[in-house]
């Protein structure tokens, strides 16, 4: 009898099943991602004081914050590539270090949201604070999310276990950075 998890040996639509429930998780994410910024540009289309608005965005932060997910999003093909070839204390590091992008998104942002904020730009300011604030936290949360499950994947894989989940929350880890790609121009660039 293995003494793995029935969830790690069985297959479902010729894929392992822990990969096929990532890729369920992700298509409901992009369902709720999809009705918040397909409402915002929605919106944005019916309001022309929207400009106004986001003309107060700073947009080298955003292209900063872009820069570090990026960046992390390469980590974690790395840390992949690690696990595949059995290096577990690789992938691990190079988890740590995808998990230092998101702490490092994570600071930026509360930096960016408590300037604006003292600026007088609340989530109650207007419709696109209000979208802002709620696209921008969702996303946050997300990043958040994932960087813990990214630290219990790097522990375990620093001792050799689990490798396979290392695929698992890269492939998470990309659909939070894909998201990034398209909230950064609406909110920051769509002037």
């Amino acid at each position: 009898m293995s003494a793995r998890p029935i969830a790690n040996t069985r297959t479902a639509a010729g894929m392992p099943t822990g990969k096929l429930a990532v890729w369920w998780l992700i298509a409901s994410e992009i369902v709720i991602f999809g009705g918040v910024l397909g409402s915002y540009i929605m919106h944005r289309l019916a309001h022309d004081d929207w400009a106004v608005q986001a003309a107060y965005t700073n947009t080298w932060i955003g292209a900063f914050n872009t820069l570090v997910l990026l960046t992390s999003s390469l980590s974690a093909v790395l840390a992949h590539q690690a696990a595949e070839s059995g290096d577990g204390k690789k992938a691990a590091r190079l988890l740590y270090a995808t998990c230092a992008g998101a702490v490092t998104f994570m600071i930026v942002k509360a930096f960016e949201w408590t300037t604006e904020i003292t600026h007088g730009f609340t989530i109650t300011s207007s419709t696109f604070w209000s979208f802002y604030y709620t696209a921008a936290g969702i996303h946050a949360a997300h990043v958040l999310v994932g960087a813990i499950i990214m630290l219990i994947v790097a522990s375990a894989a620093k001792k050799g276990r689990d490798l396979h989940h290392v695929e698992l929350i890269g492939l998470y880890w990309h659909f939070v950075d894909v998201v990034w790609i398209f909230l950064f121009p609406l909110l920051y660039i769509a002037k």
